[in-house]
């Protein structure tokens, strides 16, 4: 059932913290189990649109128009699929769609790929209207970030893109696929920028003075301006919630949790909480490690604040 050897967790990522605070369960299955998911759609034209944007900045500035932008989807698309060939799957009668007529049994239905792409080509195109790459020169893309906190975490995670000004304030870009979610599902997304602003803080010693999402599904911005209680409250979040994985990490205590997005999990079929039965747990269960007291304050912390973003 597994995809590869089990480890335990040595590090926490935007992602992964989210799949915890949504379902442990999950956390458990992705990062432990590491089991297989199905190609996704969306999540692929994510992939594929995020490639192209960041390729948008190669050329000079009068270079970057709509045109050349989608004429980049392509390419990018075949780049991933020799990369991920399983991902031909979403194409044909096995894909997460399910089959249609029109194509060959066993290959890529040329039509649903086609309309797939433009999707994705639609999407690229809404974001000229967002922003202007012709007046935008970014200090980074596709940015890999890492550091450990004095408690001895290690923060890791991919930016999307990072501008600095000429007066040298620091703007954080994330690019999003989807919808803008209604104002009580935002803090999630706040969250991942939020995370992203501690590393960098960390890492360079001045807080970002803007975060900042693009939607390109709904076409909308989000801003977000931090201040340092901001990012220390994040940092006692984080411990809290690492020292949480860590209990269940030593226990094999992972606790499923329904939400909204049940019902497209992969591993519904494993879950408890509708019939399944997880995976022999492959780590050792061992003795609970004591917190140090930083952590174990941080834990208090957030624990009384835990809803509240």
């Amino acid at each position: 059932m597994t995809g590869s050897a089990a480890t335990p967790p040595d590090s926490l990522s935007p992602s992964r913290a989210a799949d915890f605070m949504r379902c442990p369960l999950l956390y458990r299955f992705r990062v432990i189990d590491k089991l297989p998911e199905e190609p996704n759609a969306a999540a692929t034209r994510g992939t594929v649109v995020h490639a192209v944007l960041e390729r948008v900045f190669d050329v000079p500035a009068a270079r970057r128009s709509v045109r050349r932008a989608r004429s980049l989807v392509v390419g990018e698309w075949e780049r991933l699929l020799a990369k991920r060939p399983e991902l031909a799957r979403l194409f044909t009668g096995s894909g997460e769609d399910g089959g249609e007529e029109g194509g060959e049994e066993g290959g890529i239905d040329g039509a649903r790929l086609a309309e797939w792409l433009t999707g994705a080509e639609e999407l690229v195109e809404r974001w000229f209207s967002l922003e202007d790459p012709t007046r935008l020169e970014p200090a980074e893309r596709e940015l890999f970030v890492e550091t450990r906190l004095e408690s001895g975490l290690r923060l890791r995670g991919v930016i999307d893109r990072v501008d600095i000004a000429p007066t040298g304030e620091v703007r954080v870009v994330d690019y999003k696929t989807g919808k803008a979610p209604r104002s009580e599902f935002a803090g999630e997304a706040l969250f991942q920028m939020k995370f992203y602003a501690l590393v960098l803080w960390r890492l360079r010693g001045a807080v970002p003075r803007r975060l900042q999402l693009v939607y390109l599904g709904s076409g909308d911005v989000l801003t977000y301006d931090p201040q340092e209680a901001d990012l220390r409250s994040v940092e006692r979040k984080l411990l809290a919630l690492w020292d949480a994985i860590r209990h269940a990490t030593e226990t094999g205590d992972w606790r499923p949790r329904r939400g909204r997005l049940c019902d497209w999990c992969d591993h519904r079929a494993l879950c408890p909480e509708f019939g399944g039965t997880p995976p022999p747990y492959p780590l050792m269960i061992q003795p609970r490690l004591p917190l140090d007291d930083r952590a174990r304050a941080g834990a208090a912390e957030a624990g009384t604040a835990e809803g509240g973003g």
